[in-house]
This record gives structure tokens, C-alpha cells and sequence, in this order.
């Protein structure tokens, strides 16, 4: 373990990756942290160092090109809790990388990218289906994902540097399902709560991209960040699946709600507190669904049933996710997104 002693961070200040930080702090604080920080400020430094105090930054956007190379390049473990949607980023890390397998032969560096269920859409645009077939993280293939699906543009080139035998990289995609709960890092509330609050208030009420119908495995995000967490130690242990075999779902089996149910509660808390006009939930209309086309179809429409078998065999379990289930946890989720 002691042989990889810094990482370079992407997505340090979000809402998975500071909960990481937190729980990397409290197990592994030795480990550097360089962060890619934009719009560096003292106040923004300050956040970070308060959940990761052996930390550093360096000021960049995922449009930099030539400051994610540099920084991957002389990274002993990237790992990339940004957006997982962002190839160009993904693509200088993985430039940065082969210069840094380059350079250290016999240590290839580690690269853990954070993506998403996305990849396993069946693209249902939210109507009833008959039946949805569940993927299992053991036996997966990114080829036989269907190509209009999200985060395969960065997901594919990712497994193929994991796959080269020159100038390796030590590759790992960890893949979870619909995020939720209140954080306890930096950003404390996920993306998509406040996309679907900002649409909400509005429009005067809250919806969904078809009727709804379409659901997927969901998971806390305390769960999903000691599942990342565990990965990591796994891999720096030598027992984690890399490469073609490193891809893991991180998802409960919980009981899944499908979009009609969680935005109608959703419609009836933002009712109840006089934030909408309308309670319940329904069809968004085409003003707002059509803007993302088919990317919003995929994400927003899809049915996404995985199996999280890699990530059981490590022994996660997801405790928080047990303890607070979904719909239990939006009120609480939506109050504190109105505040941020």
C-alpha cells in the first residue's frame, strides 16, 4: 500500500466525492490529495481541507486539458468523481496516465472513474414494460451496452487503457444507481434532487420525462462513498477486479421506486410548504424534455436493474440505505437543497 502516496482528485468538493473525502480522512490519511479545484478561493480551499486536511489544489476546470494531463501524469491514483459525462476529461486523464506507466515501469498507476447505471438503459421513455432484464457487474460487457446509452463515450477507452499490456494502467469504474440523502460533505444535496426542484418551481409542479413508470436500483450516498472507499483499499490491497473485470455497480436491492412515485412525493412536500401550486406528479411537457433529446431519454426514461455482486463479494452492505429508504429521505433531502 505504501507504494501509491498521493492521488489527484477530480470532483473533490461534490456531493460522492467529498463524502469520499470524509471517509478517507478517517482510514487512509496519509494519502496526499490533490484537488482540481475551479474559481480557487480561500474560502473553497478551507471547505476542502475541512474534510480532507492533507490536501492541496491545484486551480482548473474539466476543460483543461493540459493541467489534468500534468496532474495524472505524476499521480500514483486518479480518481474522478466529476461529472461522468465529461470525455475530453477523461480522455487527458488517461493521455496523463500512459505518460505516467511511461515513466514508472513496473507501477502503473491506479485510475478509479466514477460513472453511472446509465450505461444499461433499455431506454423505455418512462412507459410500463412487461419485464427489464437486471445486469450483473461479473460477466459484464461495455460492447454489448446499447451505443445510445450515456457514459460509454468515456467508459469504453477507460477499459481499454485498463486492457493494453504497454504502458499499463491499473483501471477500475465503479457504477452507481440513483444517489440520495444528505450528505454530510461539502455539497450536501445530489445533482438530480435539484434539477428536478429547479424544474418544479417552475413550472408549478413536478414531473417526470413520460408517465413515469420506468425505476432503478437506488443506494445512499454514505453507502456508495464506503463502497468507493472499499474498492480503493481493495485495490491498493492487490484484490480488487481491474481492467475488463474492474467494473462495479454500486446499488442496493432495496425495494426500487419508479419516477412517478418519487416525484409525486416530491410534488406533495413542495405543495404542502405553498413552493408549487400543484401537488402530485405528472408528464413533463415538451418544452423541458426536449432540450436533452435522447441523452434525457436514456437517463430520465430508463428502467436501470443491476446487481451489485462485485462489490458483495468485497463484503459492502448497504447499511444506510436500509436504515433510511428513498422516499423516506426526500422531505429532508428537499429542505436542505432549498437552502444550498
Amino acid at each position: 500500500m505504501s507504494a501509491y502516496k498521493n492521488i489527484f482528485f477530480l470532483g473533490a468538493t461534490g456531493y460522492l466525492g467529498s463524502e469520499f473525502l470524509l471517509l478517507l480522512n478517517r482510514e487512509l490519511p496519509e494519502l496526499h490529495v490533490v484537488a482540481l479545484l475551479r474559481n480557487v478561493t480561500p474560502e473553497r480551499v478551507a471547505q476542502l481541507r475541512a474534510v480532507y486536511p492533507n490536501s492541496s489544489v491545484v486551480e482548473g476546470t474539466l476543460d483543461d486539458d493540459a493541467v489534468i494531463r500534468e496532474q495524472a501524469a505524476k499521480a500514483d491514483i486518479v480518481i474522478n468523481c466529476a461529472s461522468s459525462d465529461h470525455t475530453p476529461s477523461a480522455i487527458s486523464t488517461l493521455a496523463g496516465l500512459e505518460i505516467n506507466s511511461q515513466k514508472n515501469p513496473g507501477k502503473p498507476p491506479l485510475y478509479l472513474h466514477v460513472s453511472g447505471c446509465g450505461i444499461i438503459s433499455d431506454n423505455a421513455r418512462g412507459e410500463p414494460v412487461d419485464s427489464v432484464k437486471e445486469w450483473s457487474d461479473i460477466g459484464l460487457d461495455l460492447k454489448e451496452c446499447d451505443r445510445r446509452n450515456m457514459h460509454l463515450d468515456s467508459d469504453i477507452p477507460i477499459v481499454e487503457a485498463g486492457s493494453r499490456k504497454e504502458n499499463p494502467v491499473r483501471t477500475i469504474i465503479y457504477y452507481p444507481g440513483q444517489i440520495y440523502g444528505v450528505g454530510e460533505g461539502i455539497q450536501k444535496t445530489t445533482l438530480w434532487l435539484r434539477i428536478f426542484l429547479d424544474m418544479a418551481k417552475k413550472l408549478g409542479y413536478a414531473g417526470t420525462w413520460g408517465p413515469g413508470a420506468n425505476t432503478m436500483n437506488n443506494i445512499h450516498v454514505k453507502d456508495c462513498a464506503k463502497g468507493l472507499l472499499l474498492v480503493l483499499k481493495a485495490a491498493l490491497e492487490g484484490k480488487a477486479d481491474e481492467g475488463p473485470e474492474g467494473l462495479y455497480f454500486s446499488a442496493s436491492m432495496e425495494p426500487k421506486k419508479t419516477y412517478h412515485e418519487w416525484t409525486k412525493v416530491m410534488g406533495d412536500y413542495l405543495f404542502e410548504k405553498g413552493i408549487i401550486k400543484q401537488a402530485g406528479s405528472r408528464p413533463l411537457p415538451n418544452e423541458v424534455v426536449d432540450p436533452l433529446g435522447e441523452y434525457g431519454w436514456s437517463l430520465l426514461g430508463g428502467n436501470l436493474f443491476v446487481k451489485p455482486e462485485r462489490l458483495a463479494r468485497l463484503g459492502w452492505e448497504p447499511v444506510e440505505t436500509k436504515k433510511e429508504p428513498i422516499l423516506e429521505s426526500l422531505p429532508s433531502m428537499i429542505d436542505v437543497a432549498l437552502q444550498e
